[in-house]
Parts: structure tokens; sequence; C-alpha cells
């Protein structure tokens, strides 16, 4: 998780994320056309998950692990009246995330944390619904996350959530590129949540599989960037940039080859 967060709070990620992704949302997006502007299609992947939620309301307590820019948890605020923590282990993602909830009024619904969501720093039992998007991966303990979001439920609470995951029958070896790139051992499957999920006492709802998002969503970022890279330049490290291209085409290489996963996971607490 540190290499995780130093990244985050690096100038040149900071300064790539807020500018590729519109400053709100950092997670893949569902297209309904190639050549969507990210910002649209991954709003689009909050209002979907959002939408099978339990009915949310002002004494309803959610809360967004690996929450970036805090887009998901402003929205579910603003939308519900609701009450949303957005835990983030990135200070210089949670301060951006902080000054857009001022910004847009939502201070008082939406509480930023610095924390890790490995060890959830709140009791037992707290929350109606755990949400997350493309975050998990980055821990390299997955099972005490989903112990933890298992721990922090209320009875019969909403588990939500994303990750960049590989197939289940993915070929050993063919990602190590990716893993390099993102300093990862490993990424996770749907058989390995499915299975971690179980043990940890929590029961599976339905998996929206939307694998095909994924290769077009990081198409798409690579041509975002492409595209802006003069602009770019101006505040982001060359090397960061040629780094940042060359391991998207991993991404959209290892979807299209049918090496990674990607969809909403929803599980239920008992």
């Amino acid at each position: 998780m540190n290499t995780a967060r130093d990244y985050y709070n690096s100038p040149d990620a900071d300064r790539f994320y807020s500018t590729v992704w519109g400053g709100e949302d950092i997670h893949v997006g569902l297209y309904e056309s190639p050549d969507e502007p990210i910002f649209t299609a991954s709003r689009r992947t909050v209002e979907r998950m959002a939408a099978s939620l339990p009915t949310l309301g002002p004494d309803s307590r959610v809360l967004d692990m690996g929450s970036g820019y805090g887009g998901s948890a402003r929205y579910l605020a603003n939308a519900a009246g609701c009450r949303v923590v957005a835990l983030n282990l990135s200070e210089v993602e949670n301060e951006r995330a902080r000054e857009l909830n001022r910004e847009k009024g939502l201070s008082g619904l939406v509480e930023v944390v610095d924390g890790s969501f490995e060890a959830i720093p709140f009791g037992d039992e707290h929350f109606d619904v755990v949400w997350s998007q493309d975050a998990i991966l980055h821990s390299g303990e997955r099972e005490t996350v989903l112990r933890e979001v298992a721990r922090v439920l209320k009875p019969g609470g909403r588990f939500t959530f994303t990750d960049p995951m590989q197939s289940d029958d993915c070929p050993d070896g063919v990602l190590q590129p990716i893993l390099d790139r993102i300093h990862l051992g490993s990424l996770g499957s749907p058989g390995f949540y499915r299975r971690a999920a179980g043990e940890a006492g929590l029961k599976e709802v339905d998996f929206e599989d939307h694998s095909g998002q994924l290769p077009t969503h990081y198409a798409r970022v690579l041509e975002e960037t492409e595209k802006r890279e003069d602009e770019l330049l101006r505040s982001v490290d060359e090397g960061y940039i040629r780094r940042m291209k060359k391991g998207l085409r991993h991404w959209v290489d290892g979807g299209n080859n049918g090496y990674l996963a990607w969809g909403i996971f929803r599980f239920d607490a008992p």
C-alpha cells in the first residue's frame, strides 16, 4: 500500500489523473462508443452501480474505499442526501477531494479520511453500504480488505465494487508487464473474489461482467494522453508520460487477448 500511496501522492500522477480523467473520477468507464469522453463513461459506471443500491437517505451511511478525488462520494451524497466517508490513502488526492467538497457545498455530507482499507478506522456494523472502484487491486492483502468490509457492514448491508482483474483462465506469466508497471505481485480474479468474499461471510448477489470495457477504457485513456501530450508536458515529467503510454498499451493488449476481467460485483452481508 505504501507504493500506491507514494505513487498517487506524486505531483506527476496527480496532474495526469486530474487532467485526463476530468478531475472527478479515477476509474474504468462504461462506454457506449469508443470515442466517448472519459468523464462521461466513468460517471456512467457510478450511475450504474448506484442504481442497484438499497434505497439511501439522510440516515444512511456509506463508505467509499479508495475514493480518489471523491467523485463517487459526492454523487451519492448529492443524489440521496446520505452521509459518505471517503477513505483514501493519498493525502494529495484527499486534499483535492476536500476542496471539491467545499466548492460543491457537500463538506457536511462527505467526510474525507486519510487511511487504508486494510484497517478501516470505524467500528463493527457501521455502514449500510461499502463501495469501491478499481482500488482493491493495490492491496497486497485483499482477503484482509474483504474481511474488513464484512466487519463494518451492517446486517443486510450491500458491498458493491469494481476492480481490474485477471481472467479466471489467464495463463501464467502473461500479465507480468502489467504487474511490473504497477508494482504488484498479482491481480485478483472473479473466482478469487467469490471465494474470499464468501470466506469473509459475504453472500454474492451478482457479477455484471463488463470485461470488454477494460481495453476500451485504457485505449481511450491512451488516445487522450497522446492527444493532450503537449499540454501534459507543461506540468508532467516526460518520462512519466512515456511510461504511462507503455503501461496503457499493456492493459489494452491484455484485455483484447482475454487475459483481463472487469465488472460490477455485488455482495450482501447476512
